[in-house]
């Protein structure tokens, strides 16, 4: 294997950057749609069922078959890959959302309605804030997830290290087979870690004191 990447490092680097940037740039526009959800369905026991429904589905759906129904309508590279990781990620982000936003106490907003605050300022003052623990709970394991259904996204020829692990697939018993397999699953393992920590530090960053 040692040989395997010295002679392929470049295009394992650029395919490990091109995997990092679909998830980091789809989970960032899953997480815009899901808080737009969450905001509105968050205040109606109905919406909020209904909303948590939709995720516990949408879980369940295979990431495979979803990308093949993706291709008739968006062909085939960057785009049906985009569509598949944001839909995936949106889901648990959406789910902590409503649930962080549940969570905050009634005598919290009664208090600052009380001090004259505005509907707008409890959301981006108040609630979202004290929410915020439990929604970067939700994007850290979106973004895990959203690892791997980046990679399943090669089928599509999407770009990133899922195109290594299908090569490898698709060559079993021949050259260098195991070394695309490998090559890519551990690729993709070692992305995960690494953001992972990144979101990490930035939770402990962006959430405030006293939470």
């Amino acid at each position: 294997m040692d040989e395997f990447i010295a002679a392929r490092w470049q295009d394992i680097l650029f395919r490990s950057y091109q995997h990092a940037s679909l998830v980091i740039q789809s989970v960032a526009v899953a997480l815009v749609i899901a808080l737009i959800i969450a905001i509105f369905v968050a205040q109606s026991p109905r919406g909020a069922a209904i909303a948590n429904a939709f995720t516990s589905i949408g879980l369940t759906l295979p990431s495979l078959a979803l990308l093949g129904l993706a291709i008739p309508l968006f062909g085939i590279g960057t785009i049906p890959s985009v569509a598949l990781v944001v839909f995936y990620a949106a889901l648990p982000i959406l789910r902590n959302a409503i649930v962080g936003l549940h969570g905050v106490s009634d005598d919290v907003i009664e208090s600052a309605l009380g001090q004259g605050m505005s509907s707008t300022a409890i959301l981006f003052r108040i609630r979202l804030p004290l929410a915020w623990p439990v929604i970067m709970t939700g994007i850290r394991v979106s973004t895990q997830m959203s690892m791997g259904v980046a990679a399943i996204a090669a089928y599509a020829l999407g770009p990133g290290l899922g195109g290594y692990i299908y090569s490898g697939l698709s060559q079993i018993g021949g050259t260098n087979a195991l070394d695309f397999a490998l090559v890519g699953t551990i690729g993709v393992v070692i992305l995960a870690l690494i953001v992972d920590a990144i979101l990490a530090g930035i939770q402990q960053l962006t959430t405030p004191k006293g939470i």
